[in-house]
């Protein structure tokens, strides 16, 4: 039995997704994880991974047109497993450009925009992000104050955006503002007069990923900025639902990566004559987690058919999500309890992936928002109302 993959996943994957799986993890392997524990540490993430990232067709390698690759849900879900088990901030990267900023100019923009946009953003030669949590509206965007306001040959929009992953690297900004008629979407660029970020460095968690606040004093944009097919909140919610498959294939990474670690270091770990790996409370603690990754794989698996299929619906994403999130966060602290003291430490990847873990089980949907979308679901009654 594979330890890592002890229900045989692999043999479930095509020949061209096991190569892309492979290819991916051979970049987080060579480039990523030799640096990751630093790059932690200060709080960086390096500029030129975004053409790396690109140069592999990861940028939004699930869309399809305009040189887009159009790769298929199980191809696009075994890279984000892969990129984060390198690290959070490296999947946060690939879906907010790809799954957030780029689906909503693909699935909502004009031709102009797409052709403007949608190629530098796949070769990682511009950057975007996807601004619409607010300071006071996160699990409610619909409560959004970010205003659009008609003006003299366009649009001005004042507001405040915050947790905005790339937000003070992007080349573009997706913004989310509310108009006289209804939720509106608009492509901010990023010298924009009165377009100003600042990047949150007091993290302790996707550290390695960065995170900024967008403030927009009288933004001035054309008509020619607006995303002209997205109108309400339906068009900014299904990039967020793209955007949360993708987490339920990251966390199964995050949380292989951990078991992959606790496996290492009990087999190493030396206390009362032996390899801690030998006693049953650790034995039991491995079972454990090697089940969480095992039925988490499955779940995403199950996911990518249905979504390949066409029959994808928003309540089994956020089944996902809630699933997994908190699925992989268990083992990532039992794996920290395995290597005891130096569990803590940078010099093993498991503190780092339980730390990025509890911002993955709040971000993109917290879990209370996803059990209740579940709730809705099973009983159909509303909790929200």
């Amino acid at each position: 039995m594979d330890p890592l993959d002890p229900l045989g996943l692999g043999e479930e994957l095509s020949t061209e997704e096991r190569l892309l799986q492979e290819a991916v993890r051979g970049w987080v392997r060579d480039r990523a994880l030799p640096r990751l524990p630093g790059l932690y540490e200060r709080g960086e993430f390096p500029p030129e991974w975004a053409r790396e990232l690109g140069a592999l067709g990861l940028l939004g390698m699930q869309l399809e047109g305009y040189g887009l690759p159009g790769a298929g849900a199980v191809a696009h879900g075994l890279a984000c497993l892969e990129l984060e088990a390198g690290d959070s901030g490296l999947r946060s990267f690939v879906s907010v450009q790809g799954s957030l900023a780029m689906y909503a100019i693909r699935h909502y923009g004009s031709e102009e925009q797409r052709a403007r946009w949608l190629g530098p953003m796949a070769a990682g030669e511009a950057i975007g992000c996807f601004a619409l949590t607010e300071p006071d509206a996160g699990s409610d965007p619909a409560a959004m104050r970010t205003r659009a306001v008609r003006d003299a040959g366009g649009w001005r929009l004042d507001g405040a955006k915050m947790w905005i992953t790339n937000g003070s690297r992007a080349d573009v900004a997706v913004v989310w503002a509310r108009a006289d008629d209804g939720v509106r979407g608009f492509l901010v660029p990023a010298d924009a007069p009165g377009l100003t970020t600042a990047d949150m460095t007091r993290k302790l968690s996707f550290r390695a990923s960065i995170t900024s606040e967008l403030v927009l004093d009288g933004v001035r944009l054309p008509d020619e900025a607006v995303l002209p097919g997205a109108s309400g909140m339906r068009a900014p919610l299904s990039c967020l639902t793209e955007a949360r498959y993708g987490i339920v294939w990251g966390t199964v990474g995050a949380a292989r990566a951990c078991l992959e670690a606790a496996l290492a270091y009990a087999g190493s770990r030396v206390q009362f004559g032996r390899p801690i790996a030998g006693f049953q409370l650790t034995q039991a603690k491995l079972a454990d987690m090697a089940a969480a990754v095992a039925t988490s794989g499955l779940l995403a698996l199950r996911l990518a058919r249905l979504k390949d299929a066409g029959r994808l619906r928003p309540e089994q994403v956020s089944l996902g999500k809630l699933n997994n999130a908190r699925s992989a966060l268990a083992v990532a602290r039992a794996a920290r309890t395995v290597l005891g003291a130096n569990g803590l430490t940078l010099e093993y990847p498991v503190m780092r992936h339980l730390a990025n873990l509890e911002t993955v089980l709040t971000y993109e949907g917290t879990h209370e928002i996803h059990a209740l979308v579940v709730g809705r679901a099973l009983t159909g009654l509303s909790a929200f109302d």
